[in-house]
């Protein structure tokens, strides 16, 4: 892109790169401020996203934010752009994209069909010029639909991650943490561990403790162990029952490096998960968590904004065909998301980017407790991702994660989304809490006094 300049009030803008372009034309965060990408006015930022909604999108393809032949990411989203695909939108500019996104009839079935011809710069410079309504309202049309021992993504549900962490790896903790979420219709997303010891041994524990329960009380969910991909690589060559591998990805070749992982590691461990066949419903083995401000805080940012940056971490995710991916949107502190408006903006653009590069996108309605933000904000995004069709979010004892120290879902807060919307668990996951008298018709659970619920057996274990 050649220098452009916009007079605005008698002053001039300019620009001199696509990459300066983007990152003034992104709203207001604390870490581009930092990094000194953002712009330094609202005027300035004004400029830029005018300017921007004119920028072809075709653009995108011959100008890359981070160096080709430097970067095995931006080398993955050029080499598998989809042309066919994107044969609809080619011609259009950014606004006028955004214009098109948020047309009548625009649908699911163009949405699904258009996803692999959008690169996530494309989806990141839209996401830019669009309202917080106008993201809500296209990410609501996208369907994303995938499945291991249950169906996620379908139209009307809402899934949950049953997050029983435990601040010393407690299996009994861990259990009556399990337990508590069942109870509440929570865990048809995946029954997820953060474990406090990032250690194989640790790893194979915890991945049994899951394991029997799902496989005694035949819960149609998956289990996963959130340490490193190469742990999972290893617990997988010795033979312990793993159903999701999980790693924290970026946007970056650099930044993906600071996590401890490439590409063809991660090839790696998709294989060795598909080859295990675990899945009865489907085969989608792989589990993403991103965050704006990761490449940032590893130095591997390129000068590009965190929201791109974020979006180009989706790219590396839909190579692998993942169940679920998520942005843990407020954990990375403010340092990178100041306060609650920064937070909720940042959340509800990273779904509606991830929504339209094609992936089944939840995201960790959260914050650290030095951020100036509280549990009102995370009702607003909560609801404000309902509405547009979140995939799944966390489910926790109190909302408050004793191991990570940190501010999110509870395991209440997904029968208020329920209520309101309407929304549901997966079928099969509705179906076993309703056979196991969990649910009744309505989709209310049943508060059960004394011993009489179908999981008592395992309830009473653990008083022993």
């Amino acid at each position: 892109m050649n220098s452009t300049t916009l007079e605005i009030a008698g002053k001039h803008w300019t620009f001199n790169s696509l990459k300066e372009l983007m990152g003034k034309a992104t709203p207001l965060r604390s870490g581009d401020v930092s990094a000194g990408c953002a712009a330094t006015c609202d005027e300035e930022r004004v400029a830029a996203q005018m300017l921007l909604a004119d920028v072809p999108l075709r653009l995108f393809l011959d100008e890359p934010l981070v160096p080709y032949e430097k970067d095995e990411v931006t080398r993955l989203i050029v080499d598998s752009h989809d042309t066919a695909a994107f044969e609809p939108v080619k011609n259009l500019s950014v606004g006028e994209f955004r214009d098109w996104l948020l047309e009548y009839g625009t649908g699911p079935e163009a949405l699904t069909a258009l996803a692999p011809g959008l690169t996530p710069e494309m989806v990141a410079a839209v996401s830019k010029i669009c309202s917080i309504q106008d993201m809500i309202l296209i990410a609501s049309k996208c369907r994303v639909v995938t499945a291991f021992r249950d169906t996620i993504g379908l139209p009307g549900c809402l899934s949950t991650r049953l997050q029983p962490n435990h601040a010393t790896d407690d299996p009994k903790g861990i259990a009556a943490a399990m337990l508590e979420g069942l109870l509440y219709g929570c865990g048809d997303a995946v029954i997820g561990i953060n474990p406090a010891t990032d250690s194989v041994p640790m790893m194979q524990e915890l991945l049994k403790l899951i394991d029997e329960l799902i496989q005694r009380y035949h819960i149609p969910t998956q289990s996963c162990v959130l340490a490193h991909v190469t742990n999972a690589l290893e617990v997988m060559r010795l033979g312990t029952p793993v159903d999701l591998v999980f790693q924290s990805i970026a946007g970056t070749e650099a930044a993906n490096s600071v996590f401890g992982v490439n590409l063809n590691v991660l090839e790696e461990a998709y294989d060795a998960a598909l080859s295990l066949r675990r899945g009865t419903v489907g085969q989608n083995v792989m589990y993403f968590e991103t965050g704006q401000g990761s490449a940032l805080s590893g130095r591997g940012d390129w000068g590009v904004d965190m929201q791109t940056c974020e979006a180009r971490a989706y790219a590396v995710a839909r190579k692998f065909k993942p169940l679920l991916v998520n942005t843990v949107v407020g954990f990375i502190g403010p340092e990178y998301l100041y306060d609650g408006k920064q937070i909720i903006r940042a959340g509800i653009e990273d779904h509606f980017c991830g929504k339209l590069l094609g992936l089944p996108m939840g995201c960790d309605i959260c914050y650290t407790n030095h951020a100036e933000v509280d549990q009102n904000d995370m009702d607003v995004l909560m609801t404000c991702l309902a509405a547009a069709g979140l995939t799944y979010q966390m489910a926790i004892p109190g909302g408050d994660d004793i191991m990570l120290g940190y501010q999110t879902t509870s395991y209440h807060d997904i029968h208020f989304i329920r209520q309101v919307f309407g929304k549901r668990p997966t079928p099969e996951f509705e179906s076993w809490l309703k056979e196991m008298d969990l649910f009744d018709a309505r989709q209310r659970f049943i508060n059960h006094t004394g011993n009489n619920h179908a999981l008592i057996g395992y309830e009473q274990e653990l008083e022993r």
